[in-house]
């Protein structure tokens, strides 16, 4: 075989290696947060959930003053705790993927809690996992997020949708002690986008939402649950949200399952036809000889 005729094999191999390296790793952009009062063999447990090396991201500490600075007056001295020990992994996914939530030992607040405050805030298309070495409640968690959000996107979010988002994580965690946390969740969420969809500002007309919302749901209240539920909604009118947004950023997870197999099935085609691609051109390779 000639010698041109080898390198050209070789060039093409090549290529098609770097083609398919091209399709199956995408940029991403990356940041860990970790609790300050982790010790080492917490913050290697942490990485070791999230799956990544520490050289891999960009990683910055969150201290439980600064959980403090957005949950005192609004969660107990319990919740709030001494020490930070919840981490957050934020990567960047791209327009239109949503919010994704994972957690590892967050006992208290689920992820369809974290998903609903993160829109309040303003956070969009990322993939978040909250985690922390042993179970926790989670609620400190948020500052977390919402600190490597702004680190990896560059963007500052206001202080006062970092103080509304948290203030709905605990009033939903506590209203789903006792009415559930799915139930307490969904209440939330629906009451939440009819506001902002109305831009109903009103206390009366809000409550109108709220007892009509709760009684579709065949949730039962009472007079305090829907003057905090009222007080909340308020703030979130206040605040720069828009419906299809938040609507677009809880895309159903089924949907995301399916469109994960689908890319994989491509994947695994393309992999094939290179396959079949150069077990031709060793077989031409021989036959040369």
């Amino acid at each position: 075989m000639g010698k041109n005729k080898f390198l050209s094999c070789i060039s093409m191999v090549l290529a098609l290696i770097f083609v398919f390296g091209s399709i199956t790793y995408a940029d991403s952009s990356a940041v860990v947060t970790l609790g300050k009062d982790l010790s080492e063999q917490q913050r290697k447990q942490i990485l070791d959930i999230f799956g990544i090396d520490e050289k891999e991201a960009v990683v910055i500490e969150v201290n439980n003053e600064e959980e403090r600075k957005y949950l005192e007056g609004i969660a107990s001295e319990a919740q709030l705790g001494k020490v930070t020990m919840s981490s957050a992994y934020v990567e960047l996914l791209k327009e239109g993927s949503g919010i994704e939530v994972e957690t590892h030992n967050i006992s208290w607040v689920t992820e369809e809690m974290y998903q609903s405050a993160l829109i309040t805030a303003g956070v969009k298309d990322a993939k978040i996992i909250a985690a922390a070495p042993f179970p926790v409640s989670g609620t400190g968690a948020l500052t977390g997020i919402l600190k490597a959000f702004e680190q990896a996107t560059g963007k500052k979010i206001s202080d006062e949708q970092k103080k509304v988002a948290n203030e709905e994580i605990i009033q939903t965690g506590e209203l789903g002690e006792k009415i559930g946390q799915e139930e307490a969740s969904e209440l939330i969420r629906l009451i939440k986008e009819k506001i902002v969809e109305t831009k109903t500002k009103d206390p009366e007309e809000i409550k109108k939402i709220i007892i009509d919302v709760a009684g579709k749901l065949d949730i039962n209240l009472n007079v305090e649950q829907i003057q905090d539920i009222i007080k909340l909604m308020e703030k979130i009118s206040s605040l720069d949200l828009d419906t299809k947004e938040i609507k677009k950023q809880l895309i159903n997870i089924s949907k995301k399952v399916d469109k994960t197999l689908k890319e994989n099935e491509e994947v695994r085609s393309i992999l094939q036809k290179i396959l079949d691609m150069l077990k031709k051109l060793i077989q031409s390779l021989f036959s040369s000889n």
